[in-house]
This record gives C-alpha cells, structure tokens and sequence, in this order.
C-alpha cells in the first residue's frame, strides 16, 4: 500500500493529504481557469504590468548597467512552455555565467532536486551580481514585457522548461492549463525550499481553485517574499 502523502500548506490555501505520489494523484476536469477566455482580464493585466514597468524603470536602468558591468549580455532569453503547451521565449535579467547551459551537463549529478527540476543551492554557474538579483527576485522583472505581450500573467503556475515537461505526469500537466505567471502560489509558499511534489501540488491547486481574489492575494503576499528573500537560489 502506498503511503499518504502529508497535507500540504500554504498561508493563503490547505492542500488536503493525497493518497499517493503525484503522478498517482487524481486530477479535476481538464477545463482551463475561467480567465482563459477573459479578455478583460488579461488586458488588465498587461496595464498592470505597464505601469509597473514604468515606475520600475530606474531600477530596470540600475540592474541593467550592474549586469553589464559584470561582464556579458543584459538579458538571457530562455524557451518555456506556457498556457496549453505553446512555447514562447521568456526573458529575464542575466543572473549566470554566459555558457551556463553548457555547463549543466557537469552538475547533474549535483542535482538537489527531485523530478525534472534541476536545482542546486550554491549554483557556481551564478555570477555575483547575478546571486544578489535572484535573492531579491530582480532578475525576473524583464517578465513583465511577457506579461504585456501576453505569454505570461502577473500570477500563474511556474514556466517550465520543454525537458521538464517532457516527464510530466498528469497533475503536472494540470500547469499547462493557465498563462505561466511571474509570481505564483509555491513562490509565496516557500520558493526553491520547496520539493518537487510540494510545487506540483501547489500550481495544480492554483488552477483548479482559480479566482481573481487569489490572484490578489498571491500578489499581496509576494511583496513580502520578495523582501524576506527566502528560498531564493
């Protein structure tokens, strides 16, 4: 008999105990959030991130110039699969070494993650500036031009890699299901401290229970991560 995994929680929603691993988990109806067909929704959410964008702007400057100066591009584009599996280029703030992709292959077997998701705490492939932007999340504002050209949402499940969804399991594909979002309920939940199966269970959750005051509410408890800067790497 498989063992129960143990309820999962978050500040903002308690994720009843399953009775087994995720790929084991059953699954609600494949029925997108109701934001998918809400074009208002999504306009308002490019307006948002417009005028965050502008207000934003001497720090976007400021960043932008540190990057520089450490030597190599400003941004770093990256392909990730977004709302019913459409790939899209993501940008951010350039927050690694420039070959970094190729060094990946070497730190596999570093690897402290679970599933698909590669994740290393004292990654060395991170520069210095590159390892103070992603404590405080500034390496992921350029998303906000995603969310204007509509490939992102403010909030929303994680953007994955086309490797990582290639081993999906069924409730991991249940993130397909809406816009990736640059904040979302496991980065308010504990970010990179999490596993694999916590952050699967938290974004399948995020879709399924979808409503405008979430959103808010992600977006309120975001500010507050962001400062704390916890499980950030």
């Amino acid at each position: 008999m498989t063992a129960a995994a143990p309820a999962l929680t978050s500040e903002l929603i308690t994720i009843p105990a399953q009775r087994g691993p995720v790929d084991e988990i059953d699954t609600l109806d494949s029925a997108s959030p109701a934001r998918r067909a809400g074009a208002v929704y999504a306009v308002l959410n490019a307006v948002v991130a417009t005028l965050i964008l502008l207000a934003a702007a001497p720090v976007l400057l400021v960043v932008a110039l540190a990057v520089k100066l450490d030597g190599g591009p400003v941004f770093f584009r990256q392909t990730r699969v977004g709302e019913d599996g459409r790939e899209f280029s993501m940008i951010k703030f350039r927050s690694m070494v420039v070959d970094a992709e190729s060094k990946l292959v070497a730190l596999i077997a570093q690897n402290e993650g679970a599933g698909p998701l590669f994740k290393m705490q004292r990654d060395p492939r991170i520069t210095r500036v590159g390892q103070f932007l992603r404590k405080f999340s500034l390496d992921e504002l350029p998303q906000l031009f995603n969310v204007v050209g509509g490939t992102m949402a403010l909030v929303g499940p994680r953007p994955a890699l086309p490797r990582e969804v290639a081993l999906y399991c069924p409730l991991a594909l249940r993130r397909l299901a809406a816009k990736p979002g640059l904040t979302g309920l496991w980065q308010v939940s504990g970010r990179s401290n999490l596993s694999w199966d916590e952050s699967i269970r938290l974004d399948a959750t995020y879709v399924n229970t979808w409503s405008p005051v979430l959103d808010l509410k992600i977006l309120v408890r975001t500010v507050g991560a962001v400062l704390r800067g916890g499980g950030a790497y």
